[in-house]
């Protein structure tokens, strides 16, 4: 069963461990960038003590930025124009707040200590507040909007990944979906045949061929039932399942009906689809041996080319009129088997059908060689 994991607010589409560490990617660049541009610069202050309150502002800054983040998470989920906005929004009081900070630690506190030359000192505090803090709060307004713009792309990409995940499963589960109901549809169309063949044996007045058909039938229906329907099976086991239908088909046919099954030991453990071989082998009694009076073979083979297995189902029947592979052939039979190998294998796996002049038809399966340890994985 596939679950799956609905988007819900509260949950962030950015761990707060990611967030952290662009925040302090980005205030991290900030200092070693404003450091390089005074040392360039020159200006005439102390650099030992300005980097220690930048040290001071950057950390002041990295707990704003926090905040910022705690703001645009709770907008996670809400449509990318508002998260934009509120970005934005948002980035201008923490602008104004890392400007009032800034402002304290070098113009409030001792900023006596921060300059060599008296004259630079009295033109620095002869500066006005409102401009110093607007001034730093401009350009770290830009800062922050980078910031958020990075944010808002990673928890962007981080919603497409999700979103592709969860399309994945449900493509998944259509998929496993599709395989049950085309499986489902082999069971009820052979109990179909097989009670009509019943019924016949009945009506001939021959209940001891119509009690070993009810015999083979149950066990036929205990076999092919007991898994799941999009689980593989071992070709031997679905060989098994062959001959047991052959065997209630006997039972109608026993002068006309001849069987040859010959599948390489090597081949015995190779995984197919369950029943994947039932409406081949139905078709072959439908036209190849119902049809005619003389004996008719049925034969199932197997051959392995590289790494893709091809499966057989012929008969020596006479010549058939009707289109077998076509909608007037009256059932699922080989569109169900196309259906099955398409959604299972896409173009790995392949139904080939070839009608003989002088009588017989083959169809032929090609699909992918997996074993029992790896045949999950196809799924």
């Amino acid at each position: 069963m596939i679950k799956t994991r609905a988007l819900f607010p509260g949950k962030p589409t950015v761990d707060f461990q990611v967030a952290l560490l662009s925040i302090l990617g980005f205030w991290l660049f900030y200092i070693i960038i404003t450091t390089i541009r005074s040392l360039i610069i020159d200006y005439p202050v102390d650099q030992a003590e300005v980097a220690v309150r930048r040290v001071y502002v950057t950390l002041f800054g990295i707990v704003v930025t926090i905040g910022l983040y705690m703001v645009m998470r709770a907008f996670d989920h809400k449509p990318l124009g508002l998260r934009i906005a509120i970005a934005f929004l948002g980035a201008v009081p923490c602008a104004l707040l890392i400007g009032c900070f800034n402002y304290l630690v070098f113009n409030v506190y001792d900023p006596a200590s921060l300059f060599r030359d008296q004259k630079a000192l009295e033109e620095f505090k002869e500066l006005p507040p409102i401009g110093v803090i607007m001034e730093v709060a401009m350009s770290r307004i830009f800062f922050l909007v980078a910031w958020a713009g990075l944010y808002l792309a990673i928890s962007y990409a981080g919603e497409v990944r999700f979103a592709e995940r969860r399309a994945s499963r449900f493509a998944q589960a259509a998929q496993q979906a599709e395989l049950r109901s085309l499986r489902y549809q082999v069971n009820p169309h052979f109990l179909f045949n097989t009670l009509n063949s019943l019924s016949s044996l009945v009506l001939r007045n021959r209940p001891a061929e119509a009690d070993a058909m009810i015999m083979n039938l149950s066990t036929f229906y205990r076999n092919s039932l007991s898994g799941d329907p999009l689980d593989d099976v071992p070709l031997e086991e679905e060989v098994e399942l062959q001959r047991l239908y052959l065997d209630i088909e006997q039972v109608r046919f026993p002068e006309r009906l001849k069987v040859d099954i010959s599948i390489p030991d090597d081949l015995m453990d190779v995984c197919v689809p369950g029943l994947i071989l039932q409406p081949l082998v139905e078709n072959a009694i439908k036209y190849g041996v119902s049809r005619t009076s003389r004996p008719v073979t049925v034969s199932i083979s197997a051959e392995s080319r590289g790494d893709l297995l091809t499966l057989t189902v012929c008969d020596d029947g006479d010549p058939v009129m009707v289109d077998i592979d076509s909608s007037e052939s009256n059932g699922i039979g080989l569109a169900n088997v196309r259906d099955r190998l398409e959604t299972r294998f896409g173009e790995s796996g392949a139904l080939q059908t070839e009608a003989h002049a002088g009588g017989g038809y083959c169809a032929r399966l090609t699909l992918p060689i997996s074993r029992k340890s790896d045949s999950d994985d196809l799924i």
